[in-house]
């Protein structure tokens, strides 16, 4: 997975491969795994291929993701069950294939390389394409949010999710624009974006980067689906089972390291609008990292889109599963989807 755009395609390489591997403990430890994030199947093979008692749930909401691992599915004699549908609900997910217990939950989080480099499926703004950006094959796309979303809508969407600053004139743009007629191409919105936004000089980085970022995050609501799945991994890890999670920027880390925080005794508030538990919880995880793992130099400068990416795991205890943390789903919550403009 990834979270930007490289200059150009490169071939999918699983992203801090030997860091998963060490946290997931592969080789040593045998068992169910969930593969959350199937994408083109790089942990997924590396759990198979490190012990033949190891079996993968793998779960893609992307069927095409699905349909280009059948081929693996069939070579692994069942060890291998391929499941479309969403990681929030990864626990269901496995439960209903006979697995209401697991060994160990792995995400990585974010957009993968073969959605970007494929212009048709509208996330990338360097491939000119139909603006759709969805991950799954249902519900609204980008272009519907662009073009029905109010001015305050999208000024929130694109400054809490993309982190950019001239949010607010993106917003004017996009307005002015779609009343000439529908924003309906990635190339266009690009354009107009980078008709507000300066590019920042020598960094490489298009201006449209954020804006697409942020659209992407709200078509998907990927960081609703992120915390909805650590809470689904809380549920089905049995004890001694481990939670690793690689993401790409820093909504989706902030989100991981309050998770595993909280979880592990270290209180912490995801907001200063919503207040610390007063009492104490459950310490559902130990941390396996104290911080997050980044990649080194050598992989970095071999797969530009592992510069960002971090690693947080934890190890789940005996512990009960404890109440659904609140500020968690507020760090994660849409803006107002309601068209209102309201903020």
């Amino acid at each position: 997975m990834s979270a930007g755009e490289g200059a150009s395609p490169v071939p999918h390489i699983p992203v801090l491969l030997d860091e998963v591997a060490a946290a997931l403990r592969l080789g040593e430890v045998a068992g169910v795994f969930v593969d959350g994030t199937f994408g083109a199947g790089g942990y997924t093979r590396a759990i198979l291929d490190a012990d033949p008692q190891n079996r993968v749930i793998a779960i893609d909401r992307d069927p095409t993701a699905i349909a280009a691992g059948r081929a693996l599915a069939g070579a692994m004699d069942g060890r291998l069950v391929l499941v479309e549908g969403r990681f929030g609900d990864l626990d269901a997910l496995a439960a209903d294939r006979g697995c209401p217990a697991v060994d160990a939950v792995v995400l990585d989080v974010g957009v993968s390389s073969m959605q970007l480099d494929r212009a048709e499926r509208g996330f990338s703004f360097r491939h000119d394409g139909p603006l759709d950006m969805r991950m799954g094959a249902e519900g609204p796309s980008a272009a519907d949010l662009v073009n029905e979303a109010s001015e305050a809508e999208l000024a929130d969407i694109i400054y809490l999710y993309g982190e950019e600053r001239r949010s607010r004139a993106v917003a004017r743009a996009i307005l002015e624009a779609r009343r000439r007629a529908p924003i309906t191409r990635t190339a266009a919105l690009a354009d107009l974006v980078a008709g507000v936004v300066r590019a920042e000089p020598g960094s490489g980085i298009h201006p449209a980067t954020r804006t697409f970022q942020a659209l992407r995050i709200a078509v998907n609501d990927e960081l609703g689906e992120l915390q909805r799945a650590l809470h689904a991994a809380e549920r089905i890890l049995r004890p001694g089972g481990r939670l690793v999670v690689v993401t790409f920027h820093s909504l989706e880390d902030r989100i991981v390291k309050q998770f595993l925080s909280a979880r592990s005794g270290r209180a912490v508030s995801a907001s200063r609008h919503v207040p610390m538990a007063a009492k104490p919880v459950p310490r559902s995880f130990t941390l396996v990292t104290k911080g997050p793992v980044g990649p080194g130099e050598a992989e970095a400068a071999r797969n530009p889109r592992a510069r960002s990416a971090k690693l947080r795991a934890g190890e789940r205890t005996d512990a009960p599963v404890p109440e659904p943390l609140a500020s968690l789903e507020a760090l994660a919550a849409l803006p107002s989807r309601d068209r209102g403009g309201r903020r």
